[in-house]
C-alpha cells in the first residue's frame, strides 16, 4: 500500500516538473545566450546592438508566427524562404517597373502570398499530399518563379514610402517592430480567444477526432497555410524594404529559422501545442544567436553548423516531452 501511495503521488510532482521545465526553459536558454554574449563581447548590451537585434529578429519572426499556426495542427510550410523572395519582387516590380504604386504593389503581393497559402493547402487537403512534400514542390516553383520575374537580377528604386516599412521609425520605435507587435498580438489573441484557435489546437491534437465532432478540419487546415502564406509575404515586403531593393536569391534556406523557432519555444512538430510567444521568444533565440556569433567573430558557415544543432536538440527534447506526457 506504501509503494502503491508513493507511485501515486510521485506521477504528479514528476508531471508538474516536465510542464515547468517545458514552460519555462526557453525563457531560461534566452537569457543564458545572452548573458554569454553579454560576457564574451562588451558591445552586445547596448541600446543600439539591441535595436539592431530587434529589427533583424522582426522579420523571421513574423514568418515564425505563421509558421505556428501550421505546425500546431501537425504540418509544415517549407515555401515560406521562397514565398518571402517571390512575394518581395512582387512587391518591388509591381511599384517600380509596372509604376502601379507602392501600397497597390504591395497589397497585391500580400495576395500572391495569400494565393501560395492555399495552394499549399488544397494540395494538403484535396490532394491528400504530405505537407513536407507539397510545400516541398511549391518551394521549388516559387523560387524558380522569382527568377522569371526578376531576370535573375535586383530590382531596386523604391520609393521612400516602400523603405519606411524597413528602415522608418514611429515615436522612435522601428516600423518592422511595431508591425511586428501589431501580427504578434492578434495571433495571439486569435489562438487563445477565439473559436478559430481552439479548432486549430483541436486538428492537431487529433484531426479525426475533432472531424468526427464537427470541426470543419480541412477549412482549418486551409487556413493555416492561408495565414502563413500571407505572413511570409509580408516578411518578403519588409525585408525589399530593409534592404531597399527585392534581391533573387533573397531568404534562401530562411525555412530553417521559420521552423526552428516555433519549436524551440516549445511548438510541438507533432501538433496541438504551443504559442505565439514562444515562437516569438524562439525567433529572438535565433537573432541573439546570430548576432552574438557575429560580434564574436565566429563564421557564417559554422554559424549554420551551430543552428542545426540548436534544431535537433528542440526537437530532441519535444520528442522527449511528448513520450513522457
Amino acid at each position: 500500500m506504501q509503494a502503491s501511495a508513493k507511485t501515486t503521488s510521485a506521477r504528479p510532482t514528476s508531471a508538474v516538473i516536465l510542464e515547468a521545465i517545458r514552460r519555462y526553459s526557453v525563457l531560461l536558454i534566452l537569457l543564458g545566450i545572452g548573458l554569454v554574449f553579454t560576457l564574451g563581447s562588451d558591445r552586445f548590451l547596448t541600446p543600439s546592438n539591441l535595436m539592431n537585434i530587434a529589427v533583424q529578429t522582426s522579420i523571421i519572426a513574423i514568418i515564425a508566427i505563421g509558421m505556428t499556426f501550421v505546425i500546431l495542427t501537425a504540418g509544415i510550410d517549407l515555401s515560406v524562404g521562397s514565398v518571402v523572395a517571390l512575394c518581395g519582387a512582387l512587391a518591388a516590380g509591381l511599384a517600380v517597373r509596372q509604376e502601379l504604386g507602392t501600397f497597390t504593389g504591395i497589397g497585391l503581393a500580400l495576395l500572391a502570398g495569400a494565393a501560395v497559402g492555399v495552394i499549399n493547402g488544397l494540395l494538403v487537403v484535396r490532394g491528400k499530399m504530405p505537407p513536407f512534400v507539397a510545400t516541398l514542390s511549391t518551394l521549388a516553383i516559387a523560387r524558380g518563379l522569382t527568377l522569371v520575374y526578376t531576370e535573375g537580377r535586383p530590382i531596386s528604386g523604391i520609393d521612400e514610402r516602400f523603405t519606411f516599412l524597413g528602415s522608418g521609425e514611429i515615436l522612435g520605435i522601428a516600423t518592422p517592430v511595431i508591425i511586428l507587435a501589431i501580427v504578434f498580438v492578434i495571433a495571439y489573441i486569435v489562438l487563445r480567444s477565439t473559436r478559430f484557435g481552439n479548432y486549430v489546437y483541436a486538428t492537431g491534437g487529433n484531426e479525426e477526432v475533432s472531424r468526427l465532432a464537427g470541426v470543419r478540419t480541412s477549412i482549418i487546415t486551409l487556413s493555416v497555410y492561408i495565414i502563413s502564406g500571407f505572413l511570409a509575404a509580408l516578411g518578403g515586403v519588409l525585408l525589399v524594404a530593409r534592404l531597399w531593393s527585392a534581391q533573387p536569391n533573397a531568404a534562401v534556406g530562411l525555412e530553417l529559422d521559420a521552423i526552428a523557432a516555433p519549436v524551440l519555444g516549445g511548438v510541438s512538430l507533432f501538433g496541438g501545442v504551443g504559442n505565439v510567444t514562444g515562437a516569438l521568444v524562439g525567433a529572438f533565440i535565433l537573432g541573439i544567436l546570430s548576432n552574438g556569433l557575429n560580434l564574436m567573430g565566429v563564421p557564417s558557415f559554422w554559424q549554420q553548423v551551430i543552428k542545426g544543432v540548436v534544431l535537433i536538440l528542440a526537437v530532441m527534447l519535444d520528442v522527449f516531452t511528448k513520450r513522457r506526457r
